[in-house]
């Protein structure tokens, strides 16, 4: 697929060569098109595994080392997408974005990534919002409800990884802008709405 940009522009692997007097409304065009393609060039690979992983089972992974994409990557980004069906995704809002929100309850993620579109948010600031209404229900709920004789009201989670699994997961974490815990309670309450949705579980 080639990108075709607004003007008579250069295209390289390494870069873009613009002419000389190149018009100030054609060169915010061409930045346009840009951010649209880096925020597009996300779902375009998440798509792209999960038909491999569908089409081709049992060979994908040899296909994608020859290309040179880093796997786990890829991964991370045909998690989000699998959440979110092409009728769902928000086209002028970031992969990431996305992933802010991946853990939540479908309406949810449909309020919050409306909202995000709607107010212009950034990633963080769309984090920061979700957190923060997190925090007021978890609150609430804390204060509102009384503990029943015998009822656990914490637990904890202890997993035992080699180094290497370790050092994967907070890579994977940092992708997300995340640190391990946040990422480790993302994973967790999106597998527990999946199959026990009145779980809930809070990054300590």
């Amino acid at each position: 697929m080639v990108l075709q940009l607004a003007g008579p522009v250069t295209l390289l692997k390494s870069g873009i060569s613009f002419p000389r007097g190149l018009s100030q409304h054609v060169w915010e065009k061409i930045g346009m098109q840009l951010h649209e393609a880096s925020n597009s060039s996300a779902w375009w690979l998440a798509d792209w595994l999960i038909f491999g992983e569908t089409a081709f089972s049992g060979r994908y992974r040899e296909a994608i080392s020859r290309t040179g994409l880093d796997y786990q990557t890829l991964r991370n980004y045909a998690w989000i997408a699998r959440k979110f069906p092409h009728e769902r995704r928000v086209e002028s809002l970031s992969i990431a974005h996305h992933a802010e929100v991946a853990g939540l309850a479908g309406p949810e993620q449909d309020y919050w990534l409306r909202k995000a579109a709607e107010e212009h948010w950034s990633r963080n600031r769309l984090r920061r919002e979700v957190r923060a209404s997190l925090a007021e229900r978890e609150a609430a709920e804390g204060g509102t409800q009384e503990p029943s004789a015998g009822s656990e009201q914490a637990a904890a989670i202890h997993v035992e990884l080699a180094p290497e699994q370790f050092d994967s997961c907070v890579r994977i974490a940092d992708s997300y802008g995340l640190s391990v815990n946040e990422w480790v309670a993302h994973v967790l309450r999106s597998a527990t709405h999946d199959f026990a949705p009145d779980l809930r579980v809070v990054a300590q």
